[in-house]
């Protein structure tokens, strides 16, 4: 049976943490920042993590099971 690729785009947004969980970034951040407020810009700084319902979804993306 063949290898499973990882979905490229995937890859490039989401990390997994020491503990299994999958940090990811927060949206909004990109550009446009000129109409949003200081505290707006950096509070999306921050890495979250995913949603316990996506983990699935994720990581059938990332090609972890």
């Amino acid at each position: 049976m063949p290898k499973t690729k990882t979905n490229s785009g995937a890859k490039k947004r989401f990390k997994l943490t020491g503990t299994g969980q999958i940090k990811r970034k927060h949206a909004y951040k990109s550009h446009i920042l000129t109409k949003k407020t200081k505290k707006q810009k950096r509070n999306l700084t921050h890495f979250g993590l995913i949603d316990r319902v996506d983990e699935p979804r994720v990581k059938a993306l990332l090609g972890i099971q």
